[in-house]
């Protein structure tokens, strides 16, 4: 990232200009920097206390601010002179998410040259920095590696090995001009049933706070050393501070509750342990501690993170996370930075935040002492990263920056492959494994060659995406489980054929089934118990052994999950949790080329019901667990009893951001002109129909969505299986409809919901019931169909068996 790290007092003031200019430093930073009596303070807090001294109020601010690249420009940027932004998980450069590499960098270039020109009256020009979720390699970017997420990391036990990735990943990330990751997590999960679990490295604290330290020193470089923060490095960031891991039923941002000694020696201890690794930044998290939400937490942000445990970097929030304080709105929240955040993350709703912590220094409810102190730590490490004097560059003159073919490079993609194979637990294993040398075999389930579902969330897209949603183009330099096995079988002097179904011509010696869950991201992965519903897997493992044909059961999942109908079905059971780009590091342990070394970091339940499970206690495998390939012993038949999969619900066609499994989007033309067009997550720009859907924050980020419809369009939802029962949808009425709008279901003919939209034009969030009484045929298709322009939002929407009678409603 930097040549060099320290810099001459003289040579910097040279550089930008401060010589015979005032160095005083303002009294809030005197009060963020001074030194201990009888020590001087040191150069660094000296070039700091500078800096700060003659920015004013508006630039000090900005420094604070953190929108997304999607909701300013560079011309806002040389205006406004925010501090830092970010791309969100669906974010691209020039509103492309899947633009080339060289276009990250181009806008990179852009904002840093827009930050950095000349302002008035002696006021320095601060770069800004760019940060990025890359959680499991640059996952952002088109081509770049994809390492296993962290819970398969976690099976490693391996700190060298995620020590190598992480500066892997830094490299990834600097040719693309980006400055700062936000990672690692360092959340301790304790309830499998939480949506961001696999981004845990394990339910042990201590094994978290191994490997997330050593993520840290792999992005950073080790603290002290000439390589620390240099070139191939970036800012790495601890997070959720903290007990992210800890909620309430396992429910993504709610409530940890207990005693806080208890829950700091738990899910407080992988943090002096980044701290310790030299890590810059810290992330506040969304939860609440005993009712209290962190993002305005002063007793931990401020008490603990830095009284005791010594951390001077700077906390950033999480999207919008300040909002959600009592008394907050995501525009007005003094109480974030006064309780010790430094850098709000507020993606779209800027200006006017900016606007009321402006209004609120100069009205006393902020002291400027504090605003000097966040603006002392945002660019204390700016300065320790080689941003501030004679060293600092454009983002494309910087170490690897524009070595584009270092994306994925041999180097890195053996890396990935190695993480891969180490990280495979053998669960099960009668004798079937390592296949043999010669065997025909053959590979099933539509996971064995979509690399976006072996990715996970946080792939190219917040949610990830199977392949019907992130085709194989997507993945330019990535190897699937099926490209590997095809690889090793033939090189073993076998052959392996590749069938979705299962259906073949020539009898195999050998079935590998490779399923699991559909990828997703933080609450949209929530579940109420750790029941596996899909099918596909279970039944294919069946129809094989009723053929009397060996099975070998690859399950991709982001959790340990009730798996013992499918554990009995098979001859041998891996878990390969979310592998990403390197599908083959699978096959080298099918196959017997690397050894079954992977241990379980989380326990793995023997029922269903999905209470917490941290221990030997109803574990079915312990923490600790994985057979090696020679291991053969034979697992007792297991207990199929699930009350769980009785239970007969409505079915969620849209919730928390997702579309429902089996349903897909659609948009189209009333006039028939052009086809019928899909819309993968229920997002994007359909030029050809005239309807425009993008993610819109209700209760989190991108829970709904946002739908804007030209006259003459239609945009609907369609369930492959007909649940059946009424339509409950949770809606919006953002604009006036300028024409008839009507809900068509099936081939029947539309109901008129004209006046409906109108009287709910401005009235804030509501709900549709829509039933018997006003349907005549309730079928698995919906479409809204628009005479005029309308914009609505929906956040939910969904099919339940309501009672006889039930008027329809708006």
């Amino acid at each position: 990232m930097r040549a060099g790290l320290r810099l001459s007092v003289a040579l910097y003031a040279v550089a930008t200009g401060l010589a015979g200019c005032a160095t005083t430093p303002s009294q809030g930073i005197v009060a963020a920097s001074v030194a201990p009596a009888g020590e001087s303070l040191s150069q660094e807090d000296r070039i700091v206390a500078d800096l700060v001294s003659r920015m004013s109020l508006e630039r000090k601010v900005a420094q604070l601010i953190q929108p997304q690249i999607n909701s300013f420009t560079a011309e806002d940027m040389e205006r406004y002179r925010f501090g830092s932004y970010l791309n969100g998980g669906n974010g691209g450069p020039y509103g492309d998410e899947f633009a080339p590499p060289s276009e990250w960098l181009r806008l990179a270039d852009e904002m840093y040259d827009a930050s950095t020109r000349p302002l008035p009256n002696g006021e320095p020009a601060i770069p800004v920095i760019w940060g990025t979720d890359a959680v499991h390699g640059h996952s952002n970017i088109v081509g770049a590696t994809l390492f296993p997420h962290n819970i398969a990391l976690g099976a490693t036990r391996d700190a060298d090995l995620v020590r190598r990735i992480g500066h892997a990943t830094a490299m990834e990330i600097e040719v693309t001009g980006i400055d700062w990751n936000f990672s690692p997590t360092v959340a301790v999960a304790r309830d499998d049933r939480w949506g961001r679990t696999y981004e845990s490295y394990s339910e042990d604290p201590d094994l978290v706070a191994k490997l997330g330290a050593a993520l840290v020193e792999g992005q950073q470089g080790t603290a002290g050393s000439d390589d620390y923060l240099g070139d191939t490095r970036v800012i790495a960031t601890a997070k959720h501070f903290f007990g992210d891991g800890g909620t309430e039923n396992g429910v993504d941002q709610g409530d940890v509750n207990g005693d806080i000694d208890t829950l700091l020696a738990l899910h407080g201890r992988p943090y002096p342990a980044a701290i310790d690794a030299g890590v810059e930044a810290i992330m506040a998290s969304f939860n609440s501690i005993n009712g209290r939400k962190m993002h305005g937490n002063k007793d931990l942000l401020t008490d603990v993170l830095r009284g005791q445990m010594g951390f001077d970097g700077l906390v950033v929030g999480d999207w919008n996370g300040h909002g959600q304080i009592k008394g907050c709105t995501v525009t007005d929240c003094p109480q974030s930075l006064l309780a010790g955040l430094d850098i709000y993350m507020v993606p779209d709703d800027w200006k006017a935040l900016m606007d009321s912590l402006i209004a609120q220094v100069k009205d006393g409810t902020i002291p400027m002492a504090r605003i000097d102190e966040a603006v002392t730590r945002v660019l204390r490490v700016k300065y320790r990263a080689g941003l501030l004097g004679e060293n600092a560059r454009r983002p494309s003159e910087r170490g690897v920056a524009g070595q584009y073919e270092l994306l994925a490079s041999p180097e890195h993609r053996a890396l990935a492959r190695e993480a891969v194979a180490k990280s495979q637990v053998l669960l099960k294993n009668n004798g079937v494994l390592p296949v043999k040398a010669g065997a025909n075999v053959l590979v099933a389930g539509t996971a064995a060659d979509d690399v976006g579902q072996a990715s996970g969330g946080w792939t190219l897209e917040w949610q990830g995406g199977r392949k019907d949603q992130l085709p194989r183009e997507r993945f330019p330099r990535a190897s699937s489980i099926w490209d590997g096995v095809r690889e090793n079988v033939a090189a073993g002097g076998g052959t392996a054929t590749l069938s979705e179904d299962g259906s073949f011509e020539t009898r195999p010696d050998v079935a590998i089934v490779v399923f699991g869950e559909r990828p997703y991201a933080e609450f949209a992965g929530d579940q109420r118990d750790l029941v596996f519903r899909d099918k596909e897997g279970l039944e294919l493992l069946k129809s094989f052994r009723e053929q009397g044909i060996p099975t070998v059961a690859v399950f991709l999942s982001g959790r340990p999950m009730w798996m013992n109908r499918e554990l009995n079905a098979a001859d041998a059971f891996v878990a390969s949790w979310l592998p990403g780009s390197e599908g083959a590091g699978v096959a080298d342990v099918l196959t017997g080329k690397m050894p079954a070394t992977g241990k379980l970091s989380f326990s793995w339940p023997a029922t269903c019901e999905g209470k917490p499970l941290n221990g030997p206690e109803g574990a079915l495998f312990a923490f600790g667990y994985g057979r090696s390939l020679s291991d053969t012993y034979a697992l007792p038949q297991l207990s199929e009893e699930c009350a769980a999969l009785d239970v007969v619900e409505g079915a969620d066609m849209f919730e928390a951001g997702r579309l429902g499994s089996g349903v897909s989007a659609f948009v189209g033309r009333l006039d028939g002109a052009g086809f019928e067009e899909l819309m993968p997550q229920m997002r994007g720009d359909m030029n050809g129909s005239g309807v425009l859907a993008r993610g819109y924050d209700r209760d989190a980020q991108e829970d709904s969505r946002e739908i804007t419809m030209r006259a003459g369009s239609y945009f609907g939802l369609e369930q492959s299986n007909d649940t059946g029962g009424a339509y409950r949808i949770a809606y919006e009425v953002v604009t006036r409809p300028t024409g008839p709008i009507g809900i068509r279901f099936g081939d029947g003919d539309p109901i008129d919901v004209t006046a409906q939209f109108e009287l709910a034009h401005a009235k804030g969030w509501r709900e549709m019931v829509l039933t018997a009484d006003c349907v005549s045929e309730l079928a698995p298709r919906i479409a809204f169909e628009s005479g005029g322009d309308v914009t609505f939002r929906i956040s939910s929407m969904r099919r339940e068996e309501m009672a006889e009678g039930t008027s329809c409603a708006f």
